[in-house]
């Protein structure tokens, strides 16, 4: 607009809505006191003469005025007037207006002939005029400020718009709103001018977001600000409106929002796929309408990509929307075909964000099957960003605009590669962890026992879960130990802390006990000597992880003749017993201390086990999950254990199923569930003598062991087997104390035990040529495959093992 025509423009709208005191004469000459206001004062500066004029310019009536003195309408009285006994002849003061604004005026007086009235003319100071006229000219060339006049119907009387002008600005002189936007978006506004024109309380800064008639899929943003137009007598005559063009600032509040949305949603996870996900989802729509994440296939791994990346060596990771349907069915996990050279691909791998119109892209592929594969849909522009992290680029990041959306800008470049920065970062981060967290969870496995066992005690299924989501593994195990005599030992442990160094003290503690087991000692005893080694591993540790180091254990040994079960905890968890009616219920055991207190006794507890009984050992992770408590989750437990372990369903599988269900997809702490289907030996499968204390019942034991081999079938161990018992039952009877017994078991081994109430140690030893005796042990781990000796409460028993080999 001609900003010489703004200030006839808005003088002659103002000039509507109040008295025009400085109108222009012919040839444009200005009247210096065109709208001339009097008044008349008496001799005392009181006011007794008021004219229409006069009312027009300060707002008061007559009958408000009249009878007041004149200092009373002065807002500011100079100081060259005050205590003035005369009037001046002329003068500029400040006049209060009835609405409580001021007046510069310019006033002259003149004395009435014949009287001691005094008349004063005043007219308004021209110099406020001129200013205003000046901001109207300023106002009126900003090409982002739209300055409007809307009458009482909110038609458009004035406007620094041009008739026709659809560059942005809502209305054109003469239209309403309705004529240049939107139906729904012209009732909004004209709802907030009306709402302005009949309260009079003035609007600043709405910023509704409009569209124009002859493009309604396109919005623009504005800021509105509106107040009421009064004449001198406050009634109102219209509304004046500035609309500013706000897309630049919404723009930036927009970055912003992206920006801290990018802070907020990305790198909340660890994992690689999830992070990429989070992303993509965080571009659409608030950045572009599509977008995918493609990294190095090494990424996906954990492992750092090669220096030289290329769409070769890369795969998809993300697309956003879900929905959204890409060319070629691209779907995640896809491989991204390598593209040809080009200088903005060179740009690209030097680590700067890349613009592609639809044309140039197509140009720059030039394989038109490529283009069918990688091009979406009514897109016309491509931004692709590089995942650059800790001098390593670990893939790309691109953003497609569609349909009628904006092209990509040069801020938004900028922002962009701010984007890829920190996304590069949070997936640097999920890769590094994926790293870590495989290393420390084929740790964990390597130092884990097989999943299952066959032994003849018991059939055993042990299953494991590392944490997931972020968390690190905290070192839970289970252990199935074959002990002499055909008995088992049931283990399942849970070390404090995370990561590493809980797999390495998982690995000490398990050799450490499958030493001990094999000592046989008692399940108290054993749990005593771990807790001592936990303290000596917690004295080796640096002085910040002393209070770290420690662990939870539950030690249980199966006797399968006997049937009975020995359980010991160490602060972990009971054991759930699934009877073979189908019935299941919790072990009540008497826990101790965990390992890492010292110095605390523990406690033995004994149970029968029938033949087919499950016993299910387990972690705190596969009970104790986030919004329930143990209780619940052992109740949960137990409930699943019994609709589970049927006889006809493979361990294994039972074991496998049971972790599945009953932890989450992400589990925050590892989990281990060792189950263990008992056995019997059969009665007839074992022999039992009490041995008296007498030097001749060596002979009667060896009677005893060639009735019961030849009944069994066993002539071919008749000689070995003999000595065994004559070493062993002569040892006893020399050295031990009555009351004294022999058992023989058989299975795939045949097992000859001697027990006596002597707690002496026996001693294998090297005996000298001159020598009378010393040789019984020697005999006896010579002749068997293996030997020991193990401890009970007051008794102890010595055993020996030999291999028995049935015919094919």
């Amino acid at each position: 607009m001609n900003p010489a025509n703004a200030e006839n423009t808005y003088s002659t709208g103002i000039s509507q809505g109040a008295t025009n005191v400085s109108g222009t004469g012919p040839g444009g000459s200005r009247y210096a006191f065109d709208g001339l206001a009097a008044a008349v004062l008496d001799d005392r500066g009181a006011v007794v003469g008021w004219t229409g004029t006069a009312e027009d310019l300060t707002g008061f009536r007559a009958e408000e005025v009249c009878g007041r003195p004149v200092q009373e309408l002065v807002a500011d009285l100079p100081d060259d007037l005050r205590g003035a006994t005369e009037m001046p002849e002329s003068g500029r003061v400040r006049l209060w207006h009835q609405c409580g604004n001021t007046i510069d005026v310019t006033f002259r007086t003149t004395e009435v002939e014949g009287s001691a009235e005094v008349l004063v003319l005043v007219a308004p100071t021209h110099g406020g005029h001129e200013r205003g006229a000046t901001l109207l000219r300023a106002l009126s060339s900003q090409d982002r400020i739209t300055i409007a006049l809307h009458d009482t119907d909110l038609s458009a009387v004035q406007t620094n718009a041009t008739p026709g002008t659809l560059d942005g600005r809502p209305v054109a002189p003469g239209t309403r709103l309705c004529d240049v936007l939107c139906a729904e978006d012209a009732e909004n506004l004209e709802a907030v001018l009306r709402q302005v024109l009949v309260t009079g309380v003035p609007v600043v800064r709405r910023n509704p977001q409009v569209s124009r008639r002859h493009d309604p899929a396109r919005q623009h943003a504005l800021s509105l600000s509106a107040f009421r137009l009064e004449d001198s007598r406050r009634r109102p005559t219209g509304v004046a409106a500035l609309y500013l063009d706000s897309a630049g600032d919404l723009r930036a509040r927009r970055h912003l929002d992206l920006a801290r949305e990018v802070a907020e949603q990305v790198g909340g996870s660890l994992d690689v796929v999830r992070t990429a996900q989070d992303l993509a989802d965080v571009l659409v729509p608030a950045f572009g309408d599509l977008a995918a994440v493609d990294l190095a296939r090494s990424v996906f791994d954990g492992e750092e990509p090669s220096k030289q990346l290329c769409g070769g060596d890369m795969g998809n990771a993300a697309l956003a929307p879900a929905a959204a349907v890409w060319p070629a069915g691209i779907k995640r996990g896809d491989p991204v075909p390598p593209l040809p050279d080009h200088p903005l691909l060179r740009s690209f791998r030097h680590g700067e964000t890349v613009v592609f119109g639809r044309d140039d892209f197509i140009a720059m592929v030039s394989d038109p099957q490529l283009v069918e594969y990688l091009v979406p849909k009514d897109a016309h522009s491509v931004m692709v960003a590089p995942l650059h992290a800790r001098g390593l680029t670990l893939g790309a990041i691109s953003a497609w605009r569609c349909g009628r959306s904006d092209p990509f800008t040069e801020d938004e470049a900028d922002l962009m590669a701010q984007i890829a920065s920190r996304g590069a970062l949070a997936i640097d981060n999920a890769r590094r962890y994926t790293r870590e967290h495989r290393a420390a969870v084929a740790l964990q496995h390597r130092l884990l026992p097989p999943a299952t066992t066959d032994s003849p005690a018991a059939e055993t299924a042990g299953a494991y879960l590392p944490a997931g989501d972020g968390a690190e593994i905290s070192g839970d195990w289970y252990d199935a130990i074959a002990l002499p005599s055909l008995r088992l030992a049931l283990v399942a442990g849970d070390v404090v802390g995370h990561g590493m160094s809980a797999s390495a003290t998982m690995g000490r503690l398990r050799a450490a006990i499958q030493t001990l087991a094999d000592l046989e000692l008692e399940p108290d005893e054993l749990l005593t000597r771990i807790a001592d080694l936990v303290q000596r591993l917690a004295a080796e540790a640096p002085p910040d992880h002393h209070d770290i180091v420690g662990a939870t254990c539950l030690y249980t040994v199966y006797d399968p003749v006997t049937q009975r079960c020995a359980i010991a905890s160490a602060g972990h968890p009971p054991p759930v017993l699934v009877r073979p009616d189908g019935t299941a219920e919790v072990v009540a055991i008497s826990p101790g201390p965990p390992l890492a207190v010292c110095g605390m006794p523990y406690e033995t507890t004994v149970i029968d086990l029938e033949p087919g009984s499950v016993l299910a050992l387990y972690t705190d992770g596969l009970v104790e999950q986030r919004g329930r408590d143990i209780d619940q989750g052992l109740q949960r437990l137990t409930n699943a254990l019994t609709a589970s372990c049927r006889p006809d369903r493979a361990l294994d599988e039972t074991a496998r199923a049971l972790l599945a269900d009953l932890t989450s997809r992400a589990p925050r702490d590892d989990a281990t569930l060792l189950l263990a289907r008992t056995r019997a030996i059969p009665a007839e499968n074992t022999a039992h003598w009490e041995i008296p204390a007498d030097p001749a019942a060596v002979s009667k034991a060896r009677e005893w062991t060639t009735r019961q081999l030849t009944t069994w079938g066993l002539e071919d161990l008749l000689f070995t087997t003999e000595l065994i018992v004559s070493e062993l039952v002569t040892n006893a009877i020399r050295y031990g104390r009555a009351p004294m017994d022999l058992r023989l078991i058989r299975h795939d081994v045949l097992v000859c035990e001697v027990t006596d109430s002597s707690s002496t140690q026996p001693r294998l030893r090297r005996a000298h040529t001159t020598d009378e005796g010393g040789r019984g042990l020697l005999l006896v781990a010579q002749l068997g495959r293996r030997w020991g000796c193990r401890h009970g409460q007051n008794r102890k028993t010595i055993w020996s093992e030999q291999l028995i080999e049935y015919p094919r």
